[in-house]
């Protein structure tokens, strides 16, 4: 699975569901490559601390703009899993890694300005669906509700918020949730930094939720 964590707009949990992802999956015996496509540079900040504490987790490389398009695809024939974190922005980066994903997962917010904000996001998303990958089906793409929180009207009202944006939204739903805070200056994923917390049930189910998806995928090609 290469699976693109993207958007439009910052502050949606792109980055944090990226570490949280990647570090599920190599936890689960995979091999794993996690992409560091945004100049501000969190994913590889986050990859040094975990080497630093000598905690085992996937590769952390960067790739900024189109170089996305020509070097990840010899480097991630190595890897059971690709997970990309995208700047938030339309350009060279993002575009090429929708290009390059099996999966798109577009982070998003539970407020009703989250959900206007992600319209930008979808046409990006539709736009790369629309260009013929030989032998390849279009990437496939969903929106991931994150920073829920529970027993709100917010919280309550996000889902029929969202399923109306055009793509089908996950049922896995991250909360706004402290540990997703501690966990990267731990250099830990969240499941691994606070396994039987909630916000490590929710990452697990949405590992899961995302292999399954990977599946349908694969059959589609």
């Amino acid at each position: 699975m290469i699976l693109a964590l993207a958007g439009q707009k910052g502050g949606s949990g792109k980055t944090t569901v990226a570490l949280a992802v990647a570090a599920e999956l190599f936890h689960r015996g995979a091999k794993v490559l996690l992409v560091d496509a945004d100049p501000q540079g969190s994913a590889r900040t986050w990859g040094a601390v975990m080497a630093e504490a000598a905690h085992e987790g996937p590769t952390v490389v960067g790739m900024l703009g189109a170089d996305l398009a020509t070097k990840l695809g010899p480097i991630a024939s190595a890897f059971d899993h690709v997970v990309i974190d995208c700047p938030p922005r339309s350009d060279a980066g993002q575009r090429a890694a929708l290009m390059a994903a099996d999966l798109a997962v577009l982070p998003c917010g539970p407020s009703a300005i989250d959900a206007w904000a992600l319209a930008e996001s979808v046409e990006l998303v539709k736009a790369a669906q629309n260009v013929p990958r030989p032998g390849r089906a279009p990437v496939a793409a969903a929106v991931l509700i994150t920073r829920k929180v529970a027993r709100t009207a917010i919280g309550a009202g996000a889902r029929e918020a969202l399923e109306s944006c055009g793509l089908p939204v996950l049922s896995a739903e991250l909360g706004f949730r402290v540990a997703f805070q501690e966990a990267p200056a731990a250099g830990l994923g969240v499941a691994q930094y606070a396994p039987g917390d909630a916000a490590a049930e929710e990452v697990r189910a949405l590992v899961g939720e995302l292999l399954e998806l990977a599946k349908t995928t694969k059959r589609r090609k």
